[in-house]
């Protein structure tokens, strides 16, 4: 068996209704512990695929203030969703509260309209993965750091 062949164990749970079997079938995805119910009347499409990342964000270096895109580009059928988190936590978005000023482009990056950095609060500094799910799983992206540069003076 290919090393990235993924193990589906299916059930069939069954019922009779007068002479006609209904059957309710429940795919289980070992490798996400999800379950995907199918009942009568539904099926699993053979061109559905779980998402995957094709292109993944990289570290970016940004000064204070400025514009910023962490780019992240994701394929699956039907089409995932994407969502970016720093740190581990969510990254709330213009689509979560409209005066945030963090878009959710179309593409799926994360466009910054400014970074924000203070002396005591650095919101926009830190580690950013984009996890883009459908129903047939999720995929992560690789880490990418976004730093503020620092302004250096230099006298001589």
């Amino acid at each position: 068996m290919p090393s990235d062949a993924r193990t589906v164990n299916m059930v069939m749970r069954g019922t009779w209704s007068g002479a006609t079997p209904l059957f309710i079938v429940v795919l289980l995805n070992l490798t996400q512990g999800q379950e995907v119910l199918l009942v009568p009347g539904s099926r699993l499409r053979q061109e559905d695929t779980p998402p995957r990342i094709v292109e993944h964000p990289s570290d970016l270096i940004v000064s204070k203030g400025e514009p910023a895109t962490l780019n992240c580009k994701a394929e699956g059928r039907p089409t995932p969703t994407v969502e970016w988190y720093k740190d581990g936590e969510r990254v709330e978005t213009d689509r979560d509260n409209p005066r945030s000023q963090r878009m959710l482009l179309p593409s799926g990056s994360l466009f910054f309209l400014r970074i924000v950095h203070g002396r005591r609060s650095k919101p926009d500094e830190g580690s950013y993965v984009c996890v883009a799910r459908n129903y047939l799983g999720e995929a992560v992206s690789h880490n990418a750091s976004l730093e503020v540069a620092s302004k250096c003076s230099m006298s001589l």
